[in-house]
């Protein structure tokens, strides 16, 4: 039987990071696909050099051709310009927009029965603009976030209490953004609710560090997360791959879930062999629903300013 293949499209650092995971777990043969030429050979060349002392074997290919994605079962899309000095959002907005129209194209023409997975930033409208390209139904196509924003929003909480992570139970929903949304009243510690072992104003602080989390990073290493973003996207490919049927918050298609319809944003879904297999509704208290809607609501600005530089381009 034939190994299932992963296809990165962008080499970069969380590219890599989760397919070194990947090929750690041996989930399928592997792709890496950029515009740079060498990177992706190399890195490919490097990871595959380590099999032998693992006991690793799948395949690992590095190309700047993006024919050599065909027929992937799982494209993830990290390719695309960050944010740097003196850009502002809608030059960021224009400049990858373009990139996952050009993506998003290729995708549809050399792997169409893929499940997509988008990281590329800003998240919420990128990820919008690959379903439009690919015309792919609403459970093949999620944006990661809320792993990751969930996964540091843990990791503070379990350094405060001094409890394990694997303790911590709480998600992050919304778009992935300054304004995302803690989930305070479905966050726990040992089964034991938040608030009745931190204090609130102390609790206001870490959902706050958790809004800013990646910035920090910025701010330390002078370019974005990647062993932490990197390691949230593997969650959700490994879901995927292995039918895990794993409930994620992921940036996933709404139709009416949590009142809102016709964009991606954060909620908590099931990732199976079957892509995003359903959207879970849960209850929020009236402030996080506030939260929620407020959220969501710039997220549709997001996508009309995206739409608007795109007009203007043409």
């Amino acid at each position: 039987m034939a190994r299932k293949k992963i296809a990165f499209i962008g080499a970069g650092n969380v590219g890599a990071t989760c397919a070194h995971l990947c090929f750690l777990r041996q989930l399928g043969d592997l792709v890496l696909y950029d515009i740079i030429d060498g990177l992706p050979q190399g890195k490919a060349l490097d990871m595959l050099e380590s099999a032998p002392v693992l006991g690793v074997d799948v395949t690992v290919i590095g190309s700047t051709d993006i024919k050599d994605i065909a027929g992937a079962d799982c494209c993830v899309v990290t390719s695309g310009s960050p944010r740097k000095p003196g850009m502002s959002r809608d030059d960021l907005l224009k400049i990858n927009a373009k990139v996952m129209n050009d993506v998003g194209s290729a995708i549809k023409q050399h792997a169409p029965n893929s499940f997509i997975i988008a990281v590329t930033n800003p998240l919420d409208a990128m990820v919008t603009q690959l379903k439009r390209v690919t015309g792919f139904a609403k459970h093949r196509i999620v944006g990661q976030a809320g792993v990751l924003d969930s996964a540091r929003f843990r990791t503070f909480l379990a350094s405060e209490v001094g409890a394990s992570v694997t303790s911590v139970s709480a998600m992050v929903l919304g778009g992935h953004g300054d304004d995302m949304v803690p989930i305070r009243s479905q966050t726990t510690i040992g089964s034991v609710p938040v608030e009745k072992l931190i204090a609130g104003k102390r609790l206001e602080e870490i959902e706050q560090r958790t809004r800013v989390g990646g910035g920090e990073i910025v701010n330390l290493m002078k370019t974005s997360s990647y062993y932490a973003a990197g390691t949230a996207v593997y969650q959700m490919v490994e879901a995927y791959m292995l039918d895990r049927k794993q409930v994620l918050p992921c940036a996933a298609y709404l139709e009416g879930e949590y009142g809102h319809e016709g964009l991606f944003a954060g909620v908590p879904v099931v990732i199976g062999a079957g892509g995003v297999e359903k959207v879970l509704q849960i209850d929020l208290t009236a402030t996080e629903k506030k939260a929620f809607d407020s959220s969501v609501a710039h997220v549709r600005e997001l996508i009309d300013a995206m739409d608007k530089v795109i007009a203007a381009g043409n």
